[in-house]
C-alpha cells in the first residue's frame, strides 16, 4: 500500500467501574476525556485522549439487551506502551498524584514507566535512553 488509509489503534478496555477507571486515567495520569456516549444520562463509553494517543473505555454491563461479561480476570495479559518524551517526567507527575506506579527502569534501550489500573491492565510509558539496560531511576 502506497498511501495506507490506516491511522491509529485506540485500545478498548471493558472495565468493572466506569467512574473509577475514569478517576484513575483523567486525574490520575492525566488524560482528557474527548468523546462520551451517555445513554439515558449515563455515562456507557467515553474516548480519552492524551497526547497523540488514546483509549476506550466501557462497563460490562449484565442486563439485555447489551448484556455482556467477563468470565475471567481483566486485563490478564494485556499491556499497552504509550511511546513519549520524558517517561520519568510521567512518574514524577503521577507519583505526585498519588497513583501507585513502579520506579522506572531501562530495558530495551527506553526508560519504562509502569502502572496497573483498577483492573489490572498494565499501562507503560516509555521514552528513549542511553542509560545502560536495568538502569533503576533514582531521584
Amino acid at each position: 500500500m502506497n498511501n495506507p488509509n490506516v491511522r491509529q489503534a485506540v485500545p478498548f478496555f471493558w472495565v468493572s467501574n466506569l467512574e473509577r477507571s475514569i478517576r484513575y486515567y483523567v486525574d490520575g495520569l492525566g488524560f482528557e476525556m474527548t468523546n462520551s456516549w451517555i445513554n439515558n444520562g449515563k455515562l456507557e463509553w467515553c474516548w480519552l485522549q492524551i497526547g497523540n494517543a488514546a483509549l476506550m473505555l466501557q462497563e460490562f454491563r449484565n442486563k439485555v439487551p447489551y448484556a455482556n461479561s467477563s468470565e475471567g480476570e481483566l486485563g490478564l495479559g494485556v499491556s499497552i506502551y504509550f511511546q513519549c518524551e520524558d517517561a520519568i517526567a510521567i512518574y514524577k507527575e503521577v507519583s505526585k498524584r498519588g497513583i501507585e506506579v513502579a520506579r522506572p527502569f531501562v530495558g530495551n534501550r527506553m526508560w519504562v514507566t509502569c502502572l496497573v489500573d483498577p483492573d489490572g491492565y498494565r499501562i507503560m510509558f516509555t521514552s528513549a535512553t542511553s542509560e545502560p539496560e536495568e538502569t533503576v531511576y533514582f531521584e
